[in-house]
């Protein structure tokens, strides 16, 4: 019976602060301890990604929460999650962990602001309609951008391999390969790749 309250105790501890507006939370084994904090809507947040494969997904809560797949999901109790908020601001890493046949899943508020960095890997970022700071040294970025009337500023560039911006009227392929546009819309959107493939949708 002790074990068990015990047990519920830690689940709850690593639920709960991550809702105060000042707070720091790193958790563990997410197949068994879930990740989910909340997050105003609107607000600034840096993602510091380890290499692999990562789907950012934007979604109408107010939250942000961290979900494994793949074959070696059940294999990843190393994989870590820190998370720091301050005020309106928030400092997501995630590091640790398999490399392969996992595939990690960050939902955050659909107009949050995001900065993100990630070394190598596929990563896609789905149903975020805020600004967007992206940045890949190696492997395929996607961003699903929306309507590109909705941007005041855009710059994309790929070092080496191809570009593909359908919204904005862009196609290139080869070495150093880069557009920049500017609108009448709210959002600013900065996306680069090193070596490997930008799509823009």
């Amino acid at each position: 019976m002790r074990r068990s309250v015990l047990a519920l105790f830690a689940s709850l501890v690593l639920l709960v602060p991550a809702g105060l507006p000042d707070s720091k939370l790193e958790v563990k084994d997410l197949q068994n301890h879930p990740f989910a904090g909340d997050f105003p809507a609107g607000s600034n947040l840096r993602l510091h990604l380890r290499s692999g494969e990562f789907r950012i997904v934007g979604h109408t809560d107010n939250r942000i929460a961290v979900h494994l797949n793949g074959r070696n999901a059940a294999n990843a109790s190393e994989l870590t999650v820190r998370f720091r908020r301050s005020g309106s601001d928030a400092d997501l890493r995630v590091f640790g962990g398999p490399r392969n046949n996992l595939e990690v899943t960050i939902e955050v508020p659909s107009s949050a602001m995001l900065f993100v960095r990630m070394p190598a890997g596929d990563l896609t970022i789905e149903g975020v309609s805020g600004d967007k700071d992206v940045e890949l040294h190696f492997g395929d970025l996607s961003i699903a951008v929306g309507n590109a009337a909705d941007y005041s500023h855009v710059d994309a560039s790929v070092m080496s391999g191809d570009l593909e911006a359908a919204p904005f009227g862009e196609s290139h392929g080869g070495l150093f390969r880069s557009f920049e546009k500017n609108g009448s819309g709210k959002y600013k959107l900065h996306a680069h790749v090193g070596a490997g493939d930008l799509t823009l949708r």
